[in-house]
Protein backbone atom coordinates (compact mmCIF):
# COMPACT_ATOMS: atom_id res chain seq x y z
CA UNK A 1 0.00 0.00 0.00
CA UNK A 2 1.17 3.90 -0.60
CA UNK A 3 0.64 6.58 1.16
CA UNK A 4 -2.71 7.10 1.07
CA UNK A 5 -3.90 3.91 1.97
CA UNK A 6 -1.79 3.90 4.57
CA UNK A 7 -3.19 7.12 5.87
CA UNK A 8 -6.72 5.96 5.50
CA UNK A 9 -5.80 2.56 7.46
CA UNK A 10 -4.88 4.44 10.45
CA UNK A 11 -7.17 5.03 13.34
CA UNK A 12 -7.63 8.54 11.78
CA UNK A 13 -6.20 10.57 14.89
CA UNK A 14 -3.61 13.07 13.44
CA UNK A 15 -0.66 11.27 15.44
CA UNK A 16 -2.10 7.63 13.69
CA UNK A 17 -1.51 9.24 10.44
CA UNK A 18 1.36 11.04 11.02
CA UNK A 19 2.96 7.83 12.32
CA UNK A 20 1.37 5.92 9.62
CA UNK A 21 3.23 7.57 6.66
CA UNK A 22 6.57 8.06 9.14
CA UNK A 23 6.26 3.91 8.14
CA UNK A 24 7.75 4.89 4.84
CA UNK A 25 10.24 7.07 6.11
CA UNK A 26 11.69 4.95 9.29
CA UNK A 27 13.57 2.69 9.63
CA UNK A 28 15.14 -0.11 11.71
CA UNK A 29 14.61 -1.72 15.15
CA UNK A 30 15.42 1.72 16.98
CA UNK A 31 13.89 4.25 14.48
CA UNK A 32 10.10 4.15 15.87
CA UNK A 33 11.45 4.50 19.19
CA UNK A 34 12.06 8.20 18.48
CA UNK A 35 8.65 8.65 18.46
CA UNK A 36 5.72 9.16 20.96
CA UNK A 37 3.37 5.96 21.51
CA UNK A 38 0.69 6.94 18.96
CA UNK A 39 3.08 7.23 16.06
CA UNK A 40 5.55 4.63 17.03
CA UNK A 41 2.58 2.05 17.14
CA UNK A 42 1.34 3.39 13.90
CA UNK A 43 4.57 3.10 12.36
CA UNK A 44 4.72 -1.00 13.77
CA UNK A 45 1.36 -0.83 12.06
CA UNK A 46 2.46 0.66 8.96
CA UNK A 47 4.82 -2.79 8.56
CA UNK A 48 2.35 -5.43 9.16
CA UNK A 49 0.06 -3.84 7.05
CA UNK A 50 2.54 -3.82 3.84
CA UNK A 51 4.13 -7.34 5.05
CA UNK A 52 0.49 -8.49 4.47
CA UNK A 53 -0.18 -6.79 1.91
CA UNK A 54 2.70 -8.30 0.12
CA UNK A 55 1.35 -11.85 0.81
CA UNK A 56 -1.91 -11.53 -0.14
CA UNK A 57 -3.38 -13.55 -2.80
CA UNK A 58 -4.42 -10.67 -4.92
CA UNK A 59 -1.14 -9.01 -4.54
CA UNK A 60 0.67 -12.01 -5.80
CA UNK A 61 -1.97 -13.12 -8.63
CA UNK A 62 -1.27 -9.47 -9.39
CA UNK A 63 2.35 -9.72 -9.49
CA UNK A 64 2.28 -12.56 -11.65
CA UNK A 65 0.61 -10.60 -14.47
CA UNK A 66 3.66 -8.60 -14.83
CA UNK A 67 6.55 -9.59 -17.37
CA UNK A 68 9.50 -11.61 -15.96
CA UNK A 69 12.16 -9.23 -14.88
CA UNK A 70 9.87 -6.61 -13.99
CA UNK A 71 8.05 -8.73 -10.80
CA UNK A 72 10.31 -7.36 -8.62
CA UNK A 73 9.47 -3.55 -9.53
CA UNK A 74 5.61 -4.55 -9.88
CA UNK A 75 4.64 -3.91 -6.29
CA UNK A 76 5.68 -0.99 -6.32
CA UNK A 77 3.50 0.43 -9.40
CA UNK A 78 1.09 -1.77 -7.94
CA UNK A 79 1.12 0.70 -4.39
CA UNK A 80 0.77 3.69 -6.55
CA UNK A 81 -1.58 1.73 -8.49
CA UNK A 82 -3.78 1.04 -5.43
CA UNK A 83 -4.04 4.42 -4.32
CA UNK A 84 -5.24 5.73 -7.52
CA UNK A 85 -8.45 3.36 -6.80
CA UNK A 86 -8.54 4.34 -3.42
CA UNK A 87 -8.84 8.00 -4.28
CA UNK A 88 -10.96 7.30 -7.42
CA UNK A 89 -13.63 5.74 -5.35
CA UNK A 90 -13.07 7.63 -2.53
CA UNK A 91 -16.43 7.88 -1.27
CA UNK A 92 -17.26 4.36 -1.51
CA UNK A 93 -14.46 3.47 1.16
CA UNK A 94 -14.93 6.72 3.23
CA UNK A 95 -17.89 9.36 4.25
CA UNK A 96 -15.39 12.05 5.00
CA UNK A 97 -14.93 13.97 1.62
CA UNK A 98 -11.39 13.26 0.28
CA UNK A 99 -10.24 17.06 0.22
CA UNK A 100 -11.13 17.34 3.96
CA UNK A 101 -9.24 14.54 4.66
CA UNK A 102 -6.17 15.25 2.91
CA UNK A 103 -6.09 18.80 3.76
CA UNK A 104 -6.53 17.90 7.78
CA UNK A 105 -3.46 15.46 7.20
CA UNK A 106 -1.66 17.99 5.54
CA UNK A 107 -1.91 20.40 8.22
CA UNK A 108 -0.42 18.35 10.64
CA UNK A 109 2.20 17.22 8.78
CA UNK A 110 3.36 21.09 8.40
CA UNK A 111 2.35 21.81 12.23
CA UNK A 112 5.32 18.78 12.87
CA UNK A 113 7.64 18.83 9.66
CA UNK A 114 10.21 20.06 12.32
CA UNK A 115 10.45 16.20 13.93
CA UNK A 116 9.96 14.67 10.99
CA UNK A 117 12.89 12.25 9.39
CA UNK A 118 15.19 14.99 6.78
CA UNK A 119 13.79 13.13 3.71
CA UNK A 120 10.50 13.81 4.93
CA UNK A 121 10.79 17.46 6.20
CA UNK A 122 12.32 18.14 2.29
CA UNK A 123 9.20 16.68 0.32
CA UNK A 124 6.54 17.45 2.80
CA UNK A 125 5.98 21.16 2.00
CA UNK A 126 5.68 19.64 -1.55
CA UNK A 127 3.38 16.91 -0.78
CA UNK A 128 0.93 19.75 0.58
CA UNK A 129 1.24 22.40 -2.03
CA UNK A 130 1.00 19.75 -4.92
CA UNK A 131 -1.78 17.39 -3.08
CA UNK A 132 0.29 14.40 -3.51
CA UNK A 133 -2.66 12.41 -2.06
CA UNK A 134 -5.67 13.85 -3.51
CA UNK A 135 -4.19 14.04 -6.91
CA UNK A 136 -3.97 9.89 -6.88
CA UNK A 137 -8.14 10.52 -8.03
CA UNK A 138 -6.28 10.86 -11.93
CA UNK A 139 -5.32 8.09 -13.35
CA UNK A 140 -1.82 10.06 -15.09
CA UNK A 141 -0.90 10.27 -11.92
CA UNK A 142 0.19 6.69 -11.34
CA UNK A 143 2.41 7.20 -14.62
CA UNK A 144 3.90 10.65 -13.05
CA UNK A 145 4.61 9.00 -9.32
CA UNK A 146 6.11 5.56 -10.74
CA UNK A 147 8.59 7.55 -13.18
CA UNK A 148 9.04 9.81 -10.28
CA UNK A 149 10.20 7.11 -8.11
CA UNK A 150 12.26 5.15 -11.01
CA UNK A 151 14.53 8.74 -10.83
CA UNK A 152 15.13 7.56 -7.26
CA UNK A 153 16.07 4.23 -7.24
CA UNK A 154 20.11 3.55 -7.30
CA UNK A 155 19.52 1.14 -10.63
CA UNK A 156 16.85 -0.19 -12.70
CA UNK A 157 14.63 2.85 -12.82
CA UNK A 158 13.66 1.81 -16.40
CA UNK A 159 12.73 -1.95 -15.11
CA UNK A 160 9.85 0.22 -12.93
CA UNK A 161 8.77 2.52 -15.67
CA UNK A 162 8.18 -0.59 -17.92
CA UNK A 163 5.67 -1.97 -15.05
CA UNK A 164 3.97 0.65 -16.34
CA UNK A 165 3.14 -1.01 -19.40
CA UNK A 166 1.74 -4.28 -17.52
CA UNK A 167 0.06 -2.41 -15.62
CA UNK A 168 -2.48 -1.02 -18.26
CA UNK A 169 -2.82 -4.46 -19.74
CA UNK A 170 -4.31 -5.87 -16.93
CA UNK A 171 -5.39 -2.96 -15.22
CA UNK A 172 -9.26 -4.20 -15.28
CA UNK A 173 -8.48 -7.59 -13.65
CA UNK A 174 -5.89 -5.68 -10.75
CA UNK A 175 -8.78 -3.10 -10.04
CA UNK A 176 -11.46 -6.15 -9.39
CA UNK A 177 -8.94 -7.84 -7.09
CA UNK A 178 -8.35 -4.81 -5.09
CA UNK A 179 -11.64 -4.60 -3.97
CA UNK A 180 -11.39 -8.15 -2.19
CA UNK A 181 -7.83 -6.67 -1.26
CA UNK A 182 -8.38 -3.63 0.50
CA UNK A 183 -11.79 -4.99 2.23
CA UNK A 184 -9.73 -7.81 3.67
CA UNK A 185 -6.84 -4.92 4.53
CA UNK A 186 -9.73 -2.92 5.93
CA UNK A 187 -10.84 -6.36 8.43
CA UNK A 188 -7.31 -6.77 9.05
CA UNK A 189 -5.55 -3.17 10.07
CA UNK A 190 -7.91 -3.37 13.63
CA UNK A 191 -6.79 -7.13 14.54
CA UNK A 192 -2.79 -5.88 13.72
CA UNK A 193 -3.37 -3.38 16.17
CA UNK A 194 -3.62 -5.65 18.60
Amino acid sequence: MNYLAHLYLARHGDDAMLGALLGDFVFGVSGPAAYPAPIRDEILVHRRIDRYTDAHPSVAAARARFADGRRRYAGIALDVYYDHLLARDWARWSEIDLDAFTSRFYAHLLANQAQLPARLQTIAPMMAQHDWLGSYRDRASVDRAVRGIATRLSRNGDKLVACLDDLRVHETVIEQDFDVLFSDLIAQAAKLRD
